[in-house]
């Protein structure tokens, strides 16, 4: 019963990945309908290309939006608010007649984005079990790389209006889905609400998850009385609790992985797929190569479900980032074979992006927003991943729009063999700064950051031998002294 609901919760929490996996995909099909049916509408390559890539923008203003409002009403109305948002969007696209409201929808349409895309991982993975985590966490990025799918597939018969009425359906479903389930019982427990997070947890049948609401509250009223001074501890948002190692040391290491999750290059070929193979010269149909590298996106994402727990998230990332590195050069190297006239090599492309596509999908396409919801604090875990998903969304809208740039700056192959550099790189952070959680509880992951005494660190192994999941920390800093009294932020 467990893991039925905790996957269901999962299942419609992701259906808000889906719809924004529609609005990353919608542009590659949606603008050459434009031209085609309606040519006045965008009447320049310029504003057609912002159209097509404006929704990273917004979605970075949303980001930031989404932590008040995680912190303030919750993970689960935070992704519920994006759906009317959506619903605005998609019938502002679906009716446009002037490229202005194109872009004004579009726009709203990426701050919808911003809101779900830290507020719905946050929200799956507070909801499920340690021992599921994984493949529960996973399944927004499928539902993402599934939407962009879904959107290829459609834009091949239907028409750019009827495609916005369709995905305006969808983020109405994504409300009714969510609309049934309860509150994160960690959020609830943050604001005190200790009956509700009872509950929640009982309903969910969250492993570990045990608070008695009566003995809880009494316990809270008797240490108030006891010291009533708010000096005891720092609060959560405070300057003190931020600039601690155990926020630092996790968004540090969550801003990399999603640093190199976008300087990969990946939205550069989601958003570019079809222009990418005919200047590389492939005999294949852009639009069928598209559809096939969508098709095996969702397929390796699927994979990765089964091994994401057992394999562990360090391991996977190595070996992602590993196969992206080699697929990027050999991109690089399909354009420089067809800039010099050898067209001996034209399935090249699309076997490189496909090599790539399933590398991305099995590690960095999902687990650095997976890591989002296991490392970062309880009390910070709002404030953090708004951050975070800010910056991705940063980070992909400068991707985005540096691609063409890039190309008459270092060539094609210039731009390609630097995506490969990159994602090398991203594999020595991974092997030396990155801590494995697989089967871990969100307790013992936060207290590998803390700094603990050492002398309670030396008695601490004195009794049992330590185990490092990370090789960059020390032993001092991985024990767990139970005894310890340092003062931390979780609630």
């Amino acid at each position: 019963m467990a893991v039925l609901k905790q996957t269901l919760l999962s299942l419609s929490v992701s259906l808000s990945y889906y719809c924004i996996g529609l609005v990353r995909g919608y542009s590659a099909p949606a603008v050459p309908s434009m031209h085609a049916t309606v040519p006045d509408l965008l009447p320049s390559k310029s504003i057609a290309s912002w159209v097509s890539s404006i929704p990273p923008f917004g979605a970075f203003f949303g980001s930031l939006v989404a932590f008040p409002l995680m912190h303030r009403i919750g993970r689960k109305y935070t992704v519920l608010i994006a759906s009317p948002l959506w619903v605005i969007s998609w019938v502002l696209i679906a009716t446009a007649n002037d490229w202005r409201v194109l872009f004004v929808a579009r726009m709203l349409s990426g701050f919808g984005v911003g809101l779900s895309l830290p507020a719905a991982q946050v929200y799956v993975s507070e909801c499920s079990d340690p021992k599921i985590r994984g493949v529960i966490g996973s399944l927004p990025a499928l539902a993402m790389s599934f939407g962009i799918l879904v959107m290829y597939i459609m834009g091949k018969f239907f028409h750019w209006r009827v495609l916005a009425w369709i995905c305006c359906g969808m983020a109405c479903c994504l409300f009714l889905a969510v609309a049934c389930f309860p509150q994160s019982p960690v959020w609830l427990k943050t604001r005190k609400q200790y009956e509700k997070a009872h509950y929640s947890a009982k309903w969910l049948h969250l492993q570990g998850f045990s608070i008695d609401p009566k003995a809880t509250s009494a316990v809270v009223e008797r240490k108030e009385k006891q010291d009533p001074s708010p000096a005891a501890a720092p609060k959560p948002f405070s300057k003190e609790a931020l600039l601690r190692r155990e926020i630092l040391i996790p968004l540090g290491i969550g801003l990399v992985l999603l640093s190199v999750q976008q300087l990969s290059g990946i939205d550069a070929i989601v958003f570019f797929t079809v222009e990418i193979f005919h200047e590389a010269g492939s005999s294949m149909d852009g639009h069928l190569a598209t559809i096939i590298v969508g098709t095996v996106q969702v397929l390796s994402n699927g994979a990765a479900l089964f091994v994401v727990d057992r394999a562990g998230r360090k391991p996977l990332l190595i070996m992602s980032g590993l196969i992206m590195c080699l697929a990027m050069a050999s991109m690089g190297a399909a354009f420089h074979l067809n800039s010099i006239g050898n067209t001996c090599f034209g399935y090249l492309p699309v076997v490189s992006l496909i090599v790539f596509m399933v590398g991305f999908s099995i590690g960095f396409g999902s687990i650095p927003f997976l890591l989002m919801g296991e490392l970062f604090p309880t009390a910070q875990r709002s404030l953090l991943s708004s951050l975070a998903g800010s910056f991705n969304l940063a980070m992909m809208f400068t991707v985005i729009k540096t691609y063409h740039p890039l190309e008459d700056l270092i060539t094609t192959t210039g731009t390609f063999l630097m995506y490969s550099v990159l994602c090398a790189l991203g594999v020595v952070f991974v092997i030396t700064c990155v801590p494995e959680t697989k089967g871990r509880d969100l307790e013992s992951i936060q207290k590998l950051f803390e700094r603990r005494p050492q002398s309670c660190s030396q008695m601490e192994l004195g009794g049992e031998k330590a185990s490092h999941d990370n090789p960059s920390f020390s032993a001092a800093d991985e024990a767990v002294h139970h005894h310890s009294k340092s003062i931390d932020t979780k609630l």
